[in-house]
């Protein structure tokens, strides 16, 4: 069995992730497709997520991508998490996810329903809500959550969601028929109503931003292609590993190997499987550094981090496993770092690094503050050293 080593491990991360100065980019689509989609959960992490891999990018050109040229798309997808997407990958993510995580968004909004107010019948109440919200935003081919609930009194309806709860209060159903016709792909996350850090945006008609709509592909089509595209960008890695990120079962995860050609590998006591036609080793890159956001799609790509991670667990993740910003230095982290109100960029490493990597992370430190100008923003899940790095 062929091995793979740790140092093997991090020089793919280097540079498949663009995170080797050689290999960086100021295409935004481009970062994307490297690590098959970009974490969107907290709407900065897109934005910085490119900073880190691109020399000269700046936020209109992300802003430009996504609501312009359109080569990016956001949508709720694995793990029912957001995530921006290349275009041409959107059919694979919603045959391969969205349309299952449709379905069980309609069934649960339906018992909360149900339990809540005095329909009787929630699924042919959800679903004529569902069409109503969709006329109403055809009708005005964009619009707000608020203006098209002012349109259409479906949308106005108010449902207890912990009946008998002394925590619980009236929730309007607009957000619910509008993300379930998101995960449809019916309707697309536009422009948001503020700067790059906000996140009440304006949904769209799909047509508007993809013509025809989405592609239809076969589910299990679409989920072998998400998998190749995971182990090129994230291989060798233990199978344990692609079940959490693509949040499958076992069985559609079996399946989807099983379409490609994989082969296993020795991890170093572990078992991970790789491509079988990327077995060759990529070329050590130079020693870099990069500063990655909260929810980076890099740490966020596995399960298993110890191999990059080291016992630096505990101060940069939060208890849900969320991570916060995070240092690197050649395919490892070694500390974390956040923005204070005054737009200084804090650094804290947590192991000797040396003085060329600690001159190299002050670089990023420098170009990362001029990257927010005069934004702040604070992340969704705030961590450990995080919240100590802005005390």
């Amino acid at each position: 069995m062929r091995s793979m080593s740790v140092a093997e491990r991090r020089a793919r991360l280097g540079l498949r992730h663009r995170l080797s100065p050689r290999t960086r980019t100021d295409d935004p689509a481009a970062i994307a497709r490297s690590l098959v989609v970009l974490h969107a959960t907290d709407p900065a992490t897109v934005f910085l997520s490119v900073a880190a891999r691109s020399t000269g990018a700046v936020p209109a050109a992300v802003e430009r991508a996504l609501y312009d040229d359109r080569t990016l798309l956001r949508m709720l997808a694995m793990r029912r998490t957001m995530f921006v997407a290349p275009v041409e990958l959107v059919p694979v993510l919603q045959a391969s996810t969205a349309n299952a995580l449709a379905a069980k968004q309609r069934a649960t909004y339906a018992r909360i329903i149900e339990r809540g107010s005095d329909i009787t019948d929630a699924p042919a109440w959800f679903a004529a809500a569902e069409e109503a919200a969709h006329r109403a935003l055809l009708a005005r081919g964009g619009a707000t959550g608020a203006q098209l609930s002012a349109d259409e009194p479906l949308l106005r309806t108010q449902v207890d969601p912990s009946p008998g709860k002394s925590y619980s209060k009236p929730a309007n159903v607009t957000t619910w028929i509008l993300v379930t016709l998101g995960c449809e792909g019916r309707i697309v996350r536009g422009r948001p109503n503020g700067t790059w850090v906000s996140s009440q945006y304006r949904w769209s008609p799909v047509e508007t931003w993809l013509p025809g709509g989405i592609e239809e592909v076969p589910a299990g089509t679409a989920r072998a292609e998400l998998v190749r595209r995971w182990l090129r960008a994230f291989g060798p890695a233990p199978v344990a590993d692609l079940k959490w990120w693509t949040g499958w079962n076992a069985g559609d995860v079996r399946k989807a190997l099983a379409l490609l050609d994989v082969t296993e590998v020795d991890l170093g006591g572990a078992t991970g499987v790789v491509l079988s036609d990327d077995l060759e080793p990529e070329p050590v890159p130079e020693p870099w550094a990069a500063l990655l956001p909260a929810l980076d799609a890099t740490p966020m790509g596995w399960r298993e981090r110890g191999w990059f991670l080291g016992d630096h667990g505990p101060r940069l993740f939060d208890r849900n496993g969320n991570i916060g910003p995070s240092v690197w230095w050649d395919g490892r982290i070694v500390g974390g770092w956040a923005q204070r109100k005054d737009g200084e960029i804090a650094v804290r490493v947590l192991e000797d690094v040396g003085a060329d990597a600690e001159a190299a992370i002050e670089r990023e430190a420098a170009r990362l503050a001029a990257w927010y100008g005069d934004i702040r923003a604070t992340p969704r899940f705030r961590t450990p050293l995080e919240r100590e790095l802005t005390s």
